[in-house]
């Protein structure tokens, strides 16, 4: 028993060192993109600032009341934008720490998750940037009365963009997650099936929570996520375990 709680000691040990090295090398690559990037630092953020200047009149613009606010908003701007595409990187790393544990045929699974959910938060974000934001900022524009003259500040923006697109990139992550609960075996995609309308309900309830207070962009997020989830449910029925009724093929085991 001795000899047993020092190999489990050891193994934890192990464990914790190889998740140090995972974390390491993301975040090192997080940040060799972003010393690339940093050059271009103020174009980015024009970029990004772009969707708010279009809503506003014309010769308004946004202001800065931080003194070194002018510096480390571009600068936080360029680290978002590092880790976007540093994403693929970042995901890999956190498949190789799990993958160990894993039998052959989940490991076939890596490359397409990777890719795929890559893909689908990039795809929640360009969503927001192109959609949302125009019709959000439009909302507030129209809404405010004549004798208020906007003069968003800069910080205040860039926090609420970031929630958004947050918000939006981890919404357009709904089929992976499906399929990944169909595949361990912890949902059926029948239970799937059945706990719909729960889900719709639940999608407009984090869609009024984390977006601004207008239905249009409350129903931007929502619907998205519905739609999601029904091809998150189509996706699985093709890599759903098979059950043969003895009930050894299709259980989830345990591994060390």
């Amino acid at each position: 028993m001795f000899m047993a709680a020092v190999d489990n000691e050891e193994s934890f040990i192990s464990h914790l060192i190889e998740l140090r090295s995972r974390l390491i090398r993301a975040i090192t690559g997080v940040l060799l993109v972003f010393v690339c990037l940093m050059p271009f630092a103020s174009r980015i953020y024009d970029l990004l600032a772009a969707p708010m200047m279009m809503a506003l009149p014309e010769g308004v613009h946004m202001i800065a009341t931080g003194v070194v606010a002018p510096f480390f908003v571009p600068m936080k701007v360029t680290l978002m934008a590092a880790f976007v595409v540093a994403l693929p990187w970042v995901l890999y790393q956190a498949w190789a720490f799990i993958a160990p544990g894993l039998y052959a045929h989940e490991k076939r699974l890596a490359i397409p998750l990777v890719i795929g959910s890559s893909l689908l938060f990039l795809l929640g974000m360009a969503f927001c940037y192109f959609f949302v934001f125009g019709t959000v900022f439009k909302f507030i524009s129209t809404f405010a009365p004549k004798s208020i003259m906007p003069a968003p500040d800069i910080e205040q923006y860039i926090s609420f963009v970031m929630t958004m697109f947050l918000a939006f990139g981890m919404a357009f992550e709904v089929p992976i997650i499906v399929i990944l609960l169909v595949k361990a075996g912890i949902v059926t995609v029948e239970k799937l099936k059945e706990v719909r309308r729960y889900v719709i309900v639940g999608a407009f309830v984090v869609a009024a929570v984390v977006t601004p207070p207008d239905v249009t962009s409350q129903i931007m997020l929502a619907l998205p996520m519905c739609l999601l989830y029904e091809a998150g449910i189509f996706a699985a029925r093709f890599i759903a375990p098979k059950s043969n009724g003895s009930g050894d093929g299709s259980a989830v085991q345990i591994r060390d």
